[in-house]
This record gives C-alpha cells, sequence and structure tokens, in this order.
C-alpha cells in the first residue's frame, strides 16, 4: 500500500479532485446576481469598460455606485470589468466562471502547502493522501459555497489565494525567498480584501513550527512581509473614499460576540447546516451571558489544544491548522463590521481547519488501524455528502426569490432579509404579499430607508397614494443625503403627471450621486419629454464627461440637437400643485400657500391644492387656516386620507396650544 502511494501522480490526483469539486459545483454556474452585486455589478457603470482598469487603482469610488460601500478593492473591479467585457454584458455565467477559475486554483496551491507542511511535522508515506483528501473536504464543504456563489465575494476568493499562493512560492522555492517573490500574490491579495494582510502571522507560525526552533529567528525572517503587508494596509486606508462605513454600532458588544460566532463558524465545520446569505444576529448585550462564556470557553480549549499539539512535533500539522482558522479569523473579529456574523467569513479561516481536520483524523485511523475497506467507503460517503449539501446550496443560490425565501426562514428577525423576499413577491405582481413581508420586517428594521421606498412602491401599486407619499416622505427624512429616495420618489410622481415635480426629484439624485445612471436615464427622457433640449443637452454631456462611452447619454445627446423648442408652459393648476409640493418639501411654506392659492384659483375644486395649503398653514402653526383648508380638501374629496391626517393633527395641535 505505501508503495502505491508513493507511485501516485500528485498531478493526476489534483485533477481529479478538481473533477470532483466541478460535479459539486456544476449546477452553480447559471445562478443569478444577488445582494451586493447589485451597486458593485449590475449597476456599476464603471466596470462596463476595460478603458476604466487603469482608474480602479486610483479612485476607489468606482468599486460601488453606493457611498458608504466603496472601498479600495481594484484587483477585484477589474476582473469584473474583464468579465463584462467577455460576456459582452451581464451574463452571470461568465462572472461565475472567474471566480470558480481561481478557487481551483486556490485548491491546487492548498495542495503543495498541505503536503509539506504534513511532511514536516512527521513524513510518512500517507501524507499525499491526506493533503488530497484535506483540499477535497475544503473543496466540497458546503460552507464554501456562499462565497463561490456570492460573485462580489470574490475579494475572499483572491484574498485567500494570495495567502495561500504567498505560503506555497515560499515553502516550494526556498532559493528565491531573498528576492520576495513569494510576496507578490500576496500584494495582490491586500488589493483585493484586507484579510491577506494577516500573511506575515501564517508565515511566522509555519517558520517557527517547522523551518526554525526558534521565535526570534522566525520573527527575523518575517519581517518582509510584515513590512510589505503593513505598507499595504496604510495604501489601503488613504486610498479607501471617506464615505465608507463599513462599522457596526458598537465595537464592544461586537467584540464579545465574536468568541460564540467562532464557535458557530466551528461549529459549521463539522455540522454542515444553518447556513444563511443574511443574519439576524444581534450582539449579545454582556459578557457574562450563557453565550458569550461558551464561546470564551471555546477559545480557551482551542489555544490549550495549539499549545499541546505543538510540544508534540508529529501533531503540529494539526496546531498550524488551528493556528490558521484563529489567525484567519482575526480581521473579521477584531474590527467591528456592519453584520455580527457572515458565512462568507468561514471561507478564509477553513483552509486550516480543512489541515488540522485531515491531520488529525489521519493519526486517529492510524491507532485505530481501521481497515480500508472501511474506511475508503466511509470517506468517500462523507465526500459525496459535503458535495451534495454544496449543490444544495447552488440551489438556494439560483434566484433572488429561492436565496431570501431561505433567508427569512432561517434568518426570520433579519428585516433586510424579509424586505428582500417581499421585493422577489412585487417583482411578479403580488404587492399583498410583498406588503405583509414589509410590514413584518418593519418591526426589526423600523428606521431603515431602503424599506420605507419599498413600502411607498407598494402602496402605491395598489392605489393607495396618500401611504405612498408618506413612506416616500420619511425615507427622504432617513436618508436625505441619499440618491435612492428621491429617484424612485421622482418616479413615482411621474407616473402621476407630475413631471415638474419629478424633474426636481430626479436633479436632487443626480446632484447626490453622479454614478446614479437610472436617475440620468430617467431625467433626459423627462427633459426630453418636457420639450427642454438645452437641459437634456446639459444632462448629457455631463453623463458623457463622467462615462464617455455610455451609449445611451450620446443617444439622447443626439436627439437634443434636433429636439424642437418647448411652447411656454401654460399656467394649470397641476402646474402650480406640483410646485406648491416642491416649496414643501424645501421649506418653502409661504410660498407654497402662494402657489396653491393660484392653483385653487384655476381649480376650486382642487382637493389636493386645498390640502398643500393647509399643510402649509399647519407647519407655520397657523391652526385656523390649516383646519380651514383641510375641511375643504375633505370636503372636496372625502376619501383623501393624507388630508384627514392632516386635519386631526391640527385639530389636536390647536387644542393642545389652548391648553
Amino acid at each position: 500500500m505505501n508503495l502505491r502511494f508513493r507511485e501516485v501522480n500528485p498531478a493526476w490526483a489534483v485533477a481529479a479532485i478538481f473533477f470532483v469539486v466541478f460535479l459539486a459545483y456544476a449546477n452553480h454556474f447559471r445562478n443569478t446576481f444577488h445582494f451586493d452585486d447589485s451597486h458593485t455589478v449590475t449597476d456599476n457603470p464603471w466596470i462596463r469598460g476595460l478603458h476604466n482598469v487603469p482608474r480602479f487603482f486610483t479612485d476607489g469610488t468606482t468599486f460601488s455606485t453606493l457611498p458608504p460601500n466603496r472601498s479600495y478593492r481594484p484587483i477585484v473591479s477589474t476582473s469584473l470589468a474583464i468579465d463584462y467585457w467577455l460576456a459582452k454584458g451581464l451574463h452571470p455565467a461568465w462572472f461565475h466562471i472567474t471566480t470558480f477559475f481561481w478557487y481551483l486554483a486556490q485548491l491546487g496551491l492548498m495542495f503543495p502547502v498541505f503536503r509539506h507542511t504534513l511532511d514536516r511535522a512527521r513524513a510518512g508515506p500517507f501524507n499525499i493522501a491526506i493533503a488530497l483528501f484535506a483540499v477535497v473536504l475544503y473543496g466540497v464543504h458546503p460552507a464554501m459555497a456562499e462565497t463561490v456563489n456570492y460573485i462580489i465575494q470574490r475579494g475572499d476568493v483572491y484574498s485567500t489565494l494570495g495567502a495561500v499562493a504567498g505560503l506555497a512560492i515560499y515553502i516550494l522555492a526556498p532559493g528565491r525567498r531573498r528576492y520576495g517573490f513569494y510576496l507578490i500574490p500576496v500584494a495582490l491579495g491586500i488589493l483585493s480584501k484586507p484579510p491577506a494582510a494577516i500573511f506575515p502571522l501564517l508565515l511566522f507560525f509555519w517558520i517557527w513550527l517547522f523551518d526554525s526552533e526558534t521565535v526570534t529567528a522566525a520573527l527575523r525572517r518575517t519581517l518582509p512581509a510584515a513590512a510589505v503587508c503593513i505598507a499595504g494596509l496604510v495604501f489601503i486606508s488613504r486610498m479607501t473614499p471617506p464615505t465608507f462605513a463599513g462599522g457596526s454600532g458598537s465595537g464592544y458588544f461586537y467584540r464579545i460576540t465574536q468568541p460564540w460566532v467562532l464557535l458557530g463558524y466551528f461549529r459549521k465545520f463539522f455540522i454542515p447546516s444553518g447556513f444563511t446569505a443574511d443574519t439576524d444576529r444581534v450582539p449579545l448585550p454582556s459578557l457574562l451571558t450563557a453565550d458569550a462564556l461558551a464561546g470564551l470557553l471555546f477559545l480557551a480549549i482551542l489555544i490549550a489544544a495549539i499549545r499541546w499539539c505543538i510540544g508534540r512535533r508529529e501533531l503540529r500539522a494539526i496546531a498550524f491548522g488551528l493556528l490558521w482558522f484563529l489567525t484567519a479569523s482575526i480581521p473579521t473579529s477584531v474590527f467591528a463590521l456592519a453584520e455580527i456574523e457572515n458565512d462568507h467569513r468561514m471561507y478564509f479561516p477553513f483552509v486550516g481547519l480543512a489541515l488540522a481536520t485531515s491531520s488529525a483524523g489521519a493519526l486517529l485511523v492510524e491507532r485505530m488501524r481501521v481497515p480500508a475497506r472501511i474506511l475508503a467507503p466511509a470517506l468517500a460517503l462523507l465526500i459525496a455528502g459535503l458535495a451534495w449539501g454544496t449543490r444544495e446550496r447552488n440551489r438556494v443560490w439560483s434566484t433572488e426569490e429561492s436565496l431570501w425565501r431561505d433567508v427569512s426562514v432561517k434568518s426570520p428577525r433579519n428585516g433586510r432579509g424579509l424586505m428582500n423576499y417581499g421585493l422577489t413577491l412585487m417583482a411578479k405582481g403580488d404587492y399583498t404579499g410583498a406588503l405583509g413581508l414589509f410590514n413584518r420586517a418593519l418591526v426589526f428594521t423600523p428606521n431603515y430607508y431602503v424599506l420605507e421606498i419599498n413600502l411607498a412602491i407598494a402602496y402605491g401599486a395598489i392605489g393607495d397614494p396618500e401611504k405612498a407619499e408618506q413612506h416616500f416622505t420619511r425615507a427622504i427624512s432617513l436618508a436625505p443625503n441619499e440618491a435612492s429616495p428621491y429617484f424612485f420618489y421622482g418616479r413615482w410622481v411621474f407616473g402621476l403627471r407630475r413631471t415638474p415635480q419629478a424633474i426636481s426629484q430626479l436633479q436632487i439624485a443626480t446632484r447626490l450621486n453622479p454614478d446614479y445612471l437610472s436617475a440620468h436615464y430617467l431625467l433626459m427622457q423627462l427633459l426630453a419629454d418636457s420639450g427642454d433640449a438645452a437641459g437634456l443637452k446639459t444632462e448629457a454631456q455631463s453623463v458623457l464627461a463622467r462615462f464617455p462611452g455610455d451609449a445611451a447619454a450620446a443617444s439622447w445627446l443626439d436627439r437634443a440637437a434636433i429636439l424642437p423648442p418647448a411652447p411656454p408652459t401654460a399656467e394649470t393648476a397641476d402646474g402650480y400643485v406640483n410646485q406648491s409640493l416642491n416649496f414643501f418639501h424645501a421649506g418653502k411654506f409661504s410660498d407654497c400657500i402662494d402657489a396653491s392659492r393660484k392653483a385653487i384659483k384655476l381649480d376650486p375644486n382642487d382637493a389636493q391644492a386645498w390640502n398643500n395649503m393647509g399643510a402649509c398653514y399647519n407647519s407655520l402653526s397657523r391652526w385656523d387656516q390649516g383646519i380651514a383648508a383641510e375641511r375643504e380638501a375633505v370636503r372636496l374629496q372625502p376619501g383623501l386620507r393624507l388630508a384627514q391626517n392632516n386635519l386631526a393633527w391640527a385639530r389636536e395641535q390647536k387644542r393642545n396650544a389652548g391648553k
């Protein structure tokens, strides 16, 4: 048997692993874009041209269309632009192929790292087999599916690949270490995602455990890597746009929760269940809770196990794997992030767990003298079971509806997950079902402006404009510096033929976020429909100045040249009502009252004009006049709920003022 293992061709063995991993992921290549893919991929105009690649390295705002999500990841953006070019558009299969290719590359490099680590710990004829099993164990583990399926999270793939490749080159080419070639993939990994910067710790542990017996010598040989990684982190920090906001509310409560989270990750390696794309876990309230204490006990036991394994040469591969798990978990455990936990955070640490588990399992099998006729089928059954689990996770990630349905079941207290599941129902025209989910989400996320936008859209779709207006207004008040509330509000009022107000809202959206092409496109359409050739020309030129290859803007610019001038705007009641609304939202209440009066002069039966006038009087605390105007609005249109609410509020305020 020993002879057969010595004769195994590692290249063919790795190819066999690739085939098994491909079978596990064969059903994922047609899966759709999800979640953060929207603002980094599908709606991101910067990835639509290879000419933007140099800018990715000088301008972090190109990573996302959402200012709070703009981090500096130029390698990721470059790969997305290449995929867009190869696919000639947004075809997910091409993006999945790229991610999967680099995933296989990482697996291929994990094999020599594992094999040489096992050889340094304890030479033996079965180390090739153990290393191969560790790679396939990691390759088909369902936890990896969360990262492989989530296109924008290829940053985790590149980051982990950089660290693995750096260690592989260091181990396999000892004569070239002084040239620092092994640091090139590490640097590229850092430019993909910062966690690759923990490479010096991984390198130190490997040198200390397998290449040197002294801490001092290991530290000295790690210094070049530390210098490169520290410089990389400083550079990324300076290149990250100031609008980036990746933190959570409380760093203290975030950190005391992380040991419990790590215990959960550790459990999922051995019992791969409970995966969810968006958790509903919240920070622990105290370090003295049972969960917090259990997490601390887990860390204490893990550290004790590492120390015990370090003292025995044959167990050092286990120690190194466990140290990898802890070290790779540092970035997401120490730096307080927006979510307490995420399944894709297991991707990097599980490289170490795969090595530690396989090494420990091999020693146990050897000591128990498990016969090959039992061991081989058992391991094959284990791999088949994990591969099946991966294929099931791929199915969950196949569509937005399947993904968010899964999240709503496994994370029922996650307002964002419930909202996103509601969006999939709304896309199918099920507005009643969507509203049910949106209102459930409102319980858990009462101040989420995106949820307010979606509530407004749903209420507008079922014919309740008063509630729609209320939710749009609240979305704007919750996020006055975000472009999306103004865009969706502008799109909605355009549907109500309130074109001047729609143009005003879209202009605010494009001013707040010049990269928001959807707002630019709709604004150009409305300017064209209004006959505003000069405005259309200016808007199209501004888009082309930022995105020179934009075909839609070029088309609108051509149309502006032949657009006949708009006729003088007639003074209409609707026009003055729109004007009054703009004045109201701008806080110009006296101007709002004047515009409402002009509308009423042209159409005394316009209930909306009376309502706007009453709302402005109420804002000025002129309760009697506000009550009179709202009474007239209700008389003219008894079903106008907004006027009813304004009337009731004015009466209550008048009573309170008289006390």
